[in-house]
C-alpha cells in the first residue's frame, strides 16, 4: 500500500493491505489501522476466541498478526484497549463479510473466489452515450418477501429469480440498489452501516451478491448501489471510537453526530477519505457494480444539509 498516499487520502486500494488476507504460504495476515490503541488482540473461530496478541508495524500506526488454519466462514474480531484502558471487540473495519444481525463479527470471505460470466457486459458498460437508461430502484428486504416473519427474505440468488424477470418485462435496464453494506438495524434501510466492504448476510453470502449481479449483467441490466459516504452507525462495536478514539468521525459530538444522530465521517481526515475511497472501488471493481449513487451529499456541502 501507498502509505503517504493513505495519509494524504489518495489511496484508493486500501482494502488490499488491510482487513484479512490468505497467504501463499498458507496464512493468513490480519492488519488494522489504529494509531491511538495500547494493545490489540485477535480473536476467532480459529483460535477457540482465545487472545492473539498484534504487533505495530510499519510506523506504529498499523497492527499486524498471522494465523495458521483460518478457513473461508470463519469469524474474527480485533479486542482493543485504548489509552484509558478501556478494551472492546470491534468488527473489521476492512472486513469483506460479516455474521447476520444481531451478530457483529467479520467473516473471513476470499475476494478471488467467484468467477464472473459478465465479460461481454464488462467490456462495453462504459459506452453508454446514446444509451437511454431506465432504472428502477429497489430495497431488497422489503421488494418482495416469503412470508411477514421478520428474517423471511428471499436470498441474493433467489432475487436474481424473482427480480430480472420483472425489469425486463417492464423494460428497465438498470436497477439501483439502496444500500447492501452491513447495518445493524432493518429500519435504517442500510444508510447506517457499520461494514463499508462487507454486503449485509441478511440475505446470503458476498459470493451469493456477486452471481446476483453477474446474472444482471448477462441480462443486459445494469447495476447501481447506494454509497453512503458521510456518516456512519454509532454501534460501539465497529467504527465508532474504533482505537478508544474519535478516529474516524469527529471529536466533539456538537459537530460530529448527524441530523440522524449518526456519526459524521471526519473527512478532513486523509485516512478516512482513504477508507471511504478504497470502499467506493471495492464495490466496483470486486463485485462488478457499474455505479454509486452518493447519499446525503448536501451533508457534504452544507452544514447538516442546510443551504441556509
Amino acid at each position: 500500500m501507498d502509505f503517504y498516499g493513505f495519509y494524504t487520502g489518495q489511496e484508493f486500494e486500501a482494502y488490499k493491505y488491510l482487513g484479512a488476507h490468505p497467504e501463499m504460504d498458507g496464512q493468513t495476515v490480519f492488519r488494522t489501522f489504529a494509531p491511538e490503541a495500547e494493545r490489540i488482540a485477535l480473536i476467532g473461530d480459529f483460535n477457540d476466541w482465545q487472545e492473539q496478541e498484534m504487533e505495530r508495524v510499519y510506523d506504529g500506526n498499523f497492527w499486524e498478526c498471522r494465523v495458521e488454519g483460518a478457513q473461508p466462514g470463519m469469524r474474527y474480531k480485533y479486542r482493543i484497549t485504548g489509552k484509558g484502558g478501556k478494551t472492546l471487540d470491534h468488527c473489521d473495519p476492512y472486513g469483506f463479510g460479516s455474521e447476520k444481525r444481531p451478530a457483529t463479527a467479520s467473516v473471513l470471505c476470499p475476494l478471488e473466489n467467484y468467477c464472473f460470466g459478465d465479460d461481454k457486459w464488462m467490456r462495453s458498460r462504459g459506452d453508454t452515450l446514446g444509451r437511454p437508461m431506465n432504472i428502477y430502484e429497489v430495497h431488497f428486504g422489503s421488494w418482495v418477501r416469503r412470508s411477514d416473519e421478520p428474517d423471511d427474505w428471499y436470498s441474493y440468488a433467489e432475487m436474481a429469480e424473482q427480480l430480472i424477470p420483472y425489469l425486463k418485462e417492464n423494460g428497465y435496464n438498470y436497477l439501483e440498489l439502496m444500500p447492501l453494506a452491513e447495518h445493524p438495524c432493518d429500519e435504517s434501510w442500510g444508510y447506517q452501516s457499520t461494514g463499508f466492504f462487507s454486503p449485509t448476510a441478511r440475505y446470503g453470502s458476498p459470493d451469493e451478491l456477486r452471481y446476483f449481479i453477474d446474472q444482471c449483467h448477462q441480462n443486459q441490466i445494469g447495476v447501481i448501489m447506494d454509497f453512503v459516504p458521510v456518516h456512519f452507525a454509532v454501534d460501539d462495536y465497529a467504527l465508532w471510537n474504533y482505537d478508544g478514539t474519535a478516529l474516524y468521525e469527529y471529536p466533539n459530538t456538537a459537530v460530529g453526530r448527524s441530523e440522524w444522530g449518526s456519526c459524521n465521517f471526519m473527512h478532513s481526515r486523509g485516512e478516512v477519505r482513504s477508507f471511504l475511497q478504497s470502499a467506493a472501488l471495492y464495490w466496483l471493481r470486486e463485485f462488478h457494480i457499474d455505479g454509486l449513487r452518493m447519499d446525503a451529499v448536501s451533508n457534504l456541502i452544507y452544514w447538516q444539509g442546510d443551504p441556509a
